[in-house]
């Protein structure tokens, strides 16, 4: 028996995906456009979020239908407690807090898990397949963009994971493999677009943080070519 689960969640999010890519956030972090001030508050709420869903996965390692998508080679926990780190020094914990919208993707999960553990499913499809797909782009970009030479990009290695490529058909045969139906189905295919919805306001609040470090960026850049002019100007006189 199949359920066709992984067709149903990459076509019935299809929308939703694009939505999310053509926020601002994102698509300035695409084109190489990334401040380490927004970054890092992204990595603080990823930290949060992957942690609830690990540890809520974790919980129902029995469950007749979570526990067949339950990989730990995939958590994300403990890469991102690196890059807080890198990012914030050894004190991360006393200084990362999670934004308005992280905190209400955080108590989503926390809901689901204590009244129907199955839609799980919908943030980890979500959250990791997206990770495994674009995840060493990203890391590139990142990588380029704020100029990092010696760490702050753990989020996106996959130590225990060899052939990426391999695991994303693993992991789609086992949706597809899940004991459910239809009904159940539909129902992981909606959370999964509620997730996208979640992701996107989290990005839509670091717009606003974006958009005034690059105006601090370019009047600081402006501020030191008249600065530079005028004295130019004043040596030539």
């Amino acid at each position: 028996m199949s359920s066709n689960l992984a067709s149903k969640l990459r076509v019935g999010t299809k929308k939703a995906h694009t939505m999310a890519e053509n926020v601002g956030f994102v698509k300035c972090f695409l084109k190489g456009v990334v401040e380490k001030s927004s970054y890092r508050k992204l990595v603080g709420n990823f930290y949060f979020i992957y942690s609830a869903m690990e540890e809520e996965m974790e919980k129902h390692q029995n469950h007749p239908i979570v526990s067949k998508i339950n990989f730990p080679q995939l958590n994300r926990k403990q890469t991102l407690e690196e890059d807080l780190s890198y990012y914030y020094g050894f004190n991360w914990r006393e200084q990362v807090k999670l934004s308005p919208a992280g905190e209400a993707y955080v108590q989503r999960i926390r809901e689901i898990s204590a009244t129907e553990p199955e839609l799980l499913i919908a943030h980890s499809y979500t959250r990791y397949l997206g990770d495994l797909s674009g995840g060493q782009i990203l890391k590139g970009i990142a990588q380029t963009a704020m100029n990092l030479t010696d760490g702050g990009t753990a989020f996106y290695e996959f130590a225990e994971i060899t052939d990426e490529k391999e695991f994303k058909a693993k992991y789609r045969q086992a949706l597809d493999e899940l004991p459910i139906d239809e009904a159940t189905a539909d129902r992981i295919v909606d959370e999964a677009n509620a997730a996208f919805g979640m992701n996107m306001k989290m990005f839509q609040e670091l717009e606003g943080n974006l958009i005034k470090a690059i105006g601090i960026m370019l009047y600081n850049t402006l501020t030191r070519k008249r600065t530079r002019g005028s004295t130019e100007l004043a040596t030539a006189e």
